[in-house]
């Protein structure tokens, strides 16, 4: 199973996560994240959103966060998968599912790799709303939730 999938067509989180579940016996412990776009954002409705990206520069950062996981907690498979494109209210936009022998492992390395993930990889929104088009700007909470898992 591919680490790392970035695409323009949606994905079933679902059948990523069935993916994830294959037991070789190992698999105590299957933790999922799944992140999906809003229709309001900063008191505005949004009627879609454009996800950019650099393709090999994202895939090298997503490959390295994948790496710097298993590093830290014993896992046995991590997968991650992140829509560019268009996209409208309710499009999964991010997968992130980690498969441990132990739920505290698969836990916190699911958290750990949403919270990097949006502060180090390259990507870039823009949301068209009720009131034009504008880029969204990296959130402080972010900045502050990736803090946590320094040192």
């Amino acid at each position: 199973m591919q680490e790392v999938s970035i695409r323009t067509e949606p994905f079933d989180p679902q059948a990523e996560q069935s993916a994830l579940s294959l037991s070789q016996g190992e698999i105590g412990a299957v933790v999922t994240f799944v992140g999906l776009m809003r229709d309001r954002n900063a008191g505005r409705t949004v009627e879609r959103m454009l996800l950019e990206h650099y393709p090999d520069m994202t895939e090298r950062s997503l490959a390295a966060l994948v790496t710097e996981a298993k590093a830290r907690w014993p896992v046995e498979r991590v997968r991650i998968v992140h829509r560019v494109g268009w996209l409208v209210p309710g499009d999964p936009i991010v997968f992130v599912g980690v498969a441990s022998r132990h739920r505290e492992a698969a836990f916190r390395a699911c958290e750990f790799l949403i919270d990097v993930l949006k502060t180090r990889a390259p990507f870039w929104k823009k949301e068209l709303t009720d009131q034009g088009e504008h880029w969204v700007e990296a959130r402080l909470t972010d900045a502050r939730a990736v803090q946590r898992w320094s040192g």
